[in-house]
């Protein structure tokens, strides 16, 4: 059995300049931790895999394609392949999400 803990887990630098790491890897999924500081917000980016973003805690915009909504804690949001998305962080605590990618991004 493999365990991960978050707070463990080496952050990694990213276009972004949010906190990022890397909690799980492997060929057909990875799974990556964002912690976004009020305020922050990722660049609005497309991927070349589908993704999907599930909302640990905190509010934030989140942007796929021409489409905008304010999540919170325990949604999901699917982003297909090469649509645009973003998170911003429109809350005053931490935005955390988990980002997973399938499969991963090459």
């Amino acid at each position: 059995m493999k365990i991960v803990k978050v707070n463990s887990a080496a952050l990694f630098d990213n276009p972004h300049g949010v906190e990022a790491k890397i909690l799980y890897d492997k060929e057909d999924c990875k799974t990556v931790f964002l912690s976004l500081k009020p305020e922050q917000a990722l660049k609005l980016h497309t991927a070349p895999v589908d993704v999907f973003f599930y909302i640990l805690e905190g509010r934030s915009n989140v942007v796929v394609g021409d489409e905008k909504q304010e999540v919170t804690k325990d949604m999901l949001v699917e982003s297909p392949k090469g649509i645009p998305h973003l998170l911003e962080n429109t809350g005053v605590d931490l935005f955390n999400v988990l980002v997973v990618q399938l499969p991963k991004t090459k």
